[in-house]
């Protein structure tokens, strides 16, 4: 058993108060849309006369949580490893926090903001902005031939035999039911997960690609670094979906998504489509406006309402206001690629591993080091097996180094 030292005992108390104080700042369930808001609208744009729809949010008060927050965050120390991610921790519940006190006003664009970011912000490595990237991969996806799909891959898998397959892929790889998939007729999107339950839209029509990417982007990530996150005795909040931890964990799924082959270039399509329409939003389109370019982008009515209003969930419909969460895959994917093939280089692979033993951020994880090799964290109980297989995960992040030094430009269309 580890001896914990008297600044440790300090900072994992403070922790503990945090997760209690936090317990009502659900984010996004709070934020989302009731189902029932779909149908309406649907009608209406059927007959050729959508209205903008007009979403009632709860009036929430988070004064007593807040001031909790302050005094957590004045009570720790900001030089100490644990001090200073409670201190970035307890900044991003305020603002979590302030945000929901605002549903349905445009001032969720600000706290969505300093929470996400914005399209227009550039990626890691002084890169393009998100946007440009996002129009990058709809241009690619716009160019593909879709006759070039496998005909397996061009068949609808019901929600009921989605539940079945995904069901029977999770008892197999924890070889016990650890995580329930269940379906959910009240559910917009077409899938959400949680610790120990993944729900699918009941009715919702998914393809191969999807298990695959629910497999490894929701049950083996988002599911499991919350699993893993509850196996920390010191730091129980590594189990809590806090918001500064969305685009380590967006990029960490959607890296799995391709470091396993089961994304696709469609996938790559949705995810970018989103942070266009966020863009779209924040420049003064309309909901009805980001439903119509979804249409045009080839979803159908059904899915081009769940995809905007993502877009405005917690903001007001008539534009000039968006949820800007969607803006951090590409920025994450990109982080944790980087990160990762750095570690490769470094000889440090185990902070990758590392990256699951909770939900926190790529910075987190290095100043966790010392914690680690103390005992203080555990290592993760569970790992996706790309990750466990450290040769294989060597093996592709190398390869991805040494092609980054090859010029596509120098090289002739015959070689």
């Amino acid at each position: 058993m580890t001896n914990l030292t008297s600044d440790i005992t300090h900072h994992a108390a403070l922790d503990a108060r945090m997760v209690k104080a936090v317990r009502g700042i659900r984010l996004l369930s709070l934020a989302s849309w009731p189902a029932a808001a779909q149908a309406p609208f649907l009608e209406g744009y059927a007959r050729g006369r959508p209205v903008l729809p007009e979403i009632d949010y709860p009036k929430l008060d988070f004064a007593e949580a807040r001031r909790e927050l302050d005094q957590i965050a004045l009570a720790a120390d900001a030089s100490h490893p644990l001090g200073a991610y409670l201190r970035e921790s307890v900044r991003s519940w305020d603002i979590a926090a302030q945000l929901l006190e605002s549903l349905g006003a445009s001032a969720v664009t600000a706290h969505s903001i300093a929470l996400f970011g914005q399209p227009n912000e550039t990626l890691p490595g002084n890169g393009p902005t998100a946007r440009e990237a996002a129009r990058h991969f709809i241009d690619i996806a716009n160019d593909l031939d879709h006759e070039l799909l496998a005909p397996e891959e061009q068949i609808p898998v019901s929600a009921t035999a989605l539940q079945l397959q995904l069901q029977g892929d999770l008892d197999d790889f924890f070889g016990s039911r650890v995580i329930a998939v269940e379906l959910d007729p009240e559910l917009i999107a077409k899938a959400a997960a949680g610790a120990t339950r993944i729900r699918l839209r009941q009715g919702a029509a998914f393809s191969d690609y999807d298990r695959r990417q629910l497999l490894q982007h929701e049950a083996l990530v988002h599911s499991l670094t919350a699993l893993n996150g509850r196996e920390q005795v010191h730091l129980p909040s590594l189990a809590l979906s806090s918001p500064r931890v969305t685009a380590t964990q967006e990029g960490l799924a959607t890296f799995a998504e391709q470091i396993t082959g089961s994304i696709d270039i469609e996938r790559m399509k949705r995810i970018s489509l989103r942070i266009e329409a966020v863009a779209m939003a924040l420049d003064g389109a309309d909901f009805i406006e980001v439903f119509g370019y979804f249409i045009d982008a080839g979803q159908n009515p059904t899915e081009s309402f769940s995809s905007a209003q993502r877009v405005f969930r917690g903001v007001p419909t008539g534009g000039g206001a968006a949820f800007t969460k969607d803006t951090v895959y590409l920025r994450g994917l990109v982080g944790v690629h980087t990160f990762f093939r750095r570690s490769l280089q470094q000889d440090r692979l185990r902070l990758c591993r590392r990256l699951f033993a909770g939900k926190m951020t790529l910075d987190d994880v290095k100043s966790f080091e010392p914690l680690f090799e103390s005992g203080v964290l555990a290592a993760p109980r569970w790992l996706p097996h790309w990750v466990s297989r450290a040769n294989g995960l060597a093996g592709v992040l190398a390869f991805s180094l040494f092609a980054n030094r090859i010029r596509l430009d120098q090289i002739s269309e015959t070689e």
